[in-house]
């Protein structure tokens, strides 16, 4: 719902850039996309672009600040042709792509745009074997891949995209027996939801994983995504969260960067404490880049 209101769709794409523009100016590490078909939580005739068209743009409409998708839905695009445009961006880009992969879960919008909705355990599943692909076709001269769901015979990636070893693959979600299985297996990085005791116990299931593959996870880039909203004082920062954020994420005010200045440096550094390395945040004026200025002004500069 981050374009409600705005009609003309150039003007919509062309707030968007800016937000993305305003966030490479003032210092921001990474810019991140959804990517939906239409809008979430509800399906509505809002203006939604096409999430890799538009990191394709904004590939190009930036030039410090890294690009990423929270998180690519695997449902919906077969994983070599995924992994060729993932390569094709990177070089867009000159080496600024994150790629984000998820299982995926909209049912409603994968039935509207008619694709099969597989119960979550076949998701997962069909998620073991994309990420496989993805890297073969990343790393291979000739990527090969023999699976139940898909099959590579030969497939030519050039180029393969400007950062080595290859594109950071992140994995989001926190299902702690699989998905966070594929994070230690597979993963440059992840992303894991909840408050601050719920992320600490997911990085020690992963931290488990990786003793289990004989994989480093300090290797592991670890993120999380929370609301923004900055003010003078905690009650003036609280008042401009909208009705259905407290309602559908209200387990998530209590640990979001929602407050004063001095609120947020504490919860900053409980997040750090936790041991994220990297913190998605959802302005909850998502058009508006006074707002990022301010906390860049804050927390950045």
């Amino acid at each position: 719902m981050d374009l409600t209101g705005i009609k003309d769709p150039v003007e919509a794409y062309e707030t968007m850039t800016r937000v993305a523009q305003t966030a490479d100016e003032t210092g921001f590490d990474s810019v991140w996309l959804v990517d939906h078909f239409h809008t979430i939580p509800r399906p509505s005739q809002e203006v939604t672009f096409e999430c890799w068209t538009s990191t394709a743009a904004l590939a190009r409409d930036t030039k410090r600040v890294r690009i990423g998708q929270m998180v690519t839905c695997n449902g919906y695009r077969n994983p070599a042709i995924l992994a060729k445009m993932a390569s094709t961006v990177d070089v867009l880009s000159h080496g600024r792509l994150n790629f984000g992969i998820g299982a995926g879960w909209y049912e409603h919008e994968y039935r509207a745009y008619g694709y099969e909705y597989p119960d979550a355990p076949e998701r997962l599943r069909m998620l073991r074997e994309a990420v496989q692909v993805i890297k073969n076709m990343w790393t291979q001269e000739e990527a090969v891949f023999e699976g139940k769901y898909y099959q590579v015979r030969g497939a030519i990636n050039q180029p393969k995209g400007v950062q080595k070893p290859h594109i950071p693959l992140l994995i989001g979600g926190g299902g702690e027996k699989v998905t966070l299985k594929l994070v230690a297996q597979y993963g440059d990085a992840c992303n894991v939801g909840g408050d601050i005791t719920t992320i600490k116990h997911k990085f020690d299931v992963i931290k488990d994983h990786c003793a289990n593959v004989e994989r480093d996870y300090e290797s592991i880039h670890r993120t999380t995504t929370t609301f923004c909203s900055l003010a003078e004082t905690d009650a003036a920062a609280l008042a401009q969260v909208p009705d259905f954020v407290k309602n559908q994420f209200g387990d998530r005010i209590n640990n979001a960067l929602i407050g004063s200045p001095a609120t947020i440096r504490q919860r900053l550094a409980e997040y750090e404490e936790a041991g994220v390395q990297e913190l998605i945040l959802g302005f909850l004026d998502r058009t508006n880049t006074d707002a990022l200025r301010h906390f860049a002004q804050e927390f950045i500069s």
